[in-house]
């Protein structure tokens, strides 16, 4: 081999081995050497089928190389465990030397994309049982709900009964932001067949107005500027699943319409005197104690009843206990990814601060926590200083309220202000409206906004 390929190798940081008809190693050099450290016990005077027992078998054909019967002969992603007992890859290149018996193997470290090939062939045999297997989905699935808590693992033992009854109407009750849209998911892909459809709507972010033909449908010249027929959001969920998200908003005169959808299967276009079969399962979730809104007058208590065959809680994130941690490192793991760092966890001080903290907006709030904290850190590990979490404000001379320069959440202060007047009221709540300057029945609206008991 001249100076010039051996020097080319050298910078692209590829080895090479010579050896001769007998397969006797004549020369490695320190690229190879340096490569092959931690998985071989020797380099030169050995033996190439002792090295690479991968060989064996391939005689003849390297023979007929040697005698230029042959271009070359490769081995790709050859994989050998190392001394840590760690799987390392190797691309194995054989040639002749021109005019000699000499064959030179030429050898690459490709560890990295032997990995990488081997997390998306994983990838690709995971989502080949997730399409055939309802099982491996379920439990593929139920992984999203990380946390370990008495509560969560209700939850999964719920999903995975509901999960044998698809038709079932399921209500999903919890705070804003304690992953009641993630749960929908999980349920209905737990139970329905891979290609089936999951529609989602959100009953609180579409005008009263306009949610009737978003749901319905409606027919050429219903209304004025209906130009043309569409389907509804109920007819494009044909044969899965369809998720009315802050149900507690939907409109009264729509909650009739949808009760009739659940007894009797079937509903209407608006401008239509056809009725559609309806053949969808139907969950559901709200962040509002539904009961009370029937004593209200604000929901119907017909509509609620079936609609609460199978009720599932979601527990606050503050609730959850050392499992905040367990989120925050699948949180972490998620954002080096995404901004492409390696951040190795948390310090201890920032854990503490992460058990400590209340989180009244939950997981959605944790997310946004460890983002920004994410995309300024340089260090190793994310430390206390680095999570900007809301804090009390504090009075200053006595009359003046002083805001923290990391900036409040009013919300979670009003709540913390609520708790800790019903703790010096002894549960007392008339007390604890007067403690607030607040009437008993401003006192009861906030206790059911901040689901507080």
């Amino acid at each position: 081999m001249n100076g010039t390929t051996e020097q080319l190798l050298k910078w692209k940081n590829i080895g090479f081995i010579r050896f001769n008809a007998h397969f006797d190693i004549i020369e490695i050099d320190n690229v190879a050497k340096t490569m092959l450290k931690s998985v071989a016990d020797q380099f030169s005077g050995g033996n190439l089928l002792e090295l690479f027992p991968e060989f064996l078998g391939n005689e003849e054909e390297i023979h007929n190389l040697l005698k230029k019967k042959s271009v070359d002969f490769r081995l790709d992603y050859l994989n050998k465990i190392d001394r840590m007992n760690k799987l390392r890859f190797f691309n194995l290149l054989v040639l002749a030397e021109n005019e000699s018996d000499i064959g030179v193997v030429i050898i690459e470290d490709v560890t990295n994309q032997g990995r990488m090939a081997q997390e998306i062939n994983q990838q690709k045999y995971e989502l080949l049982l997730y399409k055939s297997n309802s099982e491996f989905r379920r439990l593929f699935l139920s992984k999203s709900l990380l946390e370990q808590s008495k509560a969560v693992q209700h939850i999964r033992n719920m999903i995975d009964k509901i999960s044998k009854v698809p038709n079932s109407t399921v209500l999903l009750l919890g705070e804003s932001g304690t992953g009641k849209s993630l749960t929908a998911r999980i349920i209905h892909y737990s139970s329905m067949p891979v290609d089936a459809p999951f529609v989602d709507i959100n009953c609180a972010a579409i005008p009263e107005n306009l949610i009737e033909a978003e749901l319905f449908g409606y027919e050429k010249g219903a209304f004025t500027n209906a130009t043309a027929t569409r389907q509804g959001l109920l007819e494009e969920a044909e044969g899965g699943t369809i998720f009315l998200d802050e149900i507690g908003e939907l409109p009264f005169n729509l909650q009739a319409k949808l009760l009739s959808i659940i007894e009797i299967k079937k509903f209407r276009r608006l401008g239509s005197n056809k009725s559609i079969v309806f053949k969808a399962r139907i969950i559901t979730a709200t962040n509002r104690n539904l009961q009370k809104e029937v004593v209200k007058k604000n929901f119907r208590e017909d509509l609620y009843y079936r609609l609460d065959v199978v009720s599932i809680r979601l527990p606050p994130l503050r609730e959850l206990g050392k499992d905040i941690l367990i989120i925050a490192d699948h949180l972490l793991t998620i954002f080096n990814i995404e901004f492409k760092k390696k951040i190795k966890g948390f310090t201890q001080s920032a854990k503490e601060a992460l058990l400590a903290h209340t989180w009244p907006g939950n997981v959605r709030e944790l997310s946004n926590c460890l983002e920004r904290a994410m995309i300024f850190s340089e260090n190793e590990q994310i430390d206390n200083p680095d999570l900007i979490l809301s804090h009390p404000v504090h009075i200053k001379n006595g009359k003046e309220w002083e805001v923290p320069s990391t900036g409040i959440l009013l919300e979670e202060i009003e709540r913390e202000l609520i708790i800790s007047a019903l703790k010096q009221a002894g549960n007392n709540k008339s007390k604890a409206a007067r403690l607030l300057g607040l009437t008993r029945d401003t006192l009861r609206y906030r206790l059911e906004k901040y689901n507080i008991s």
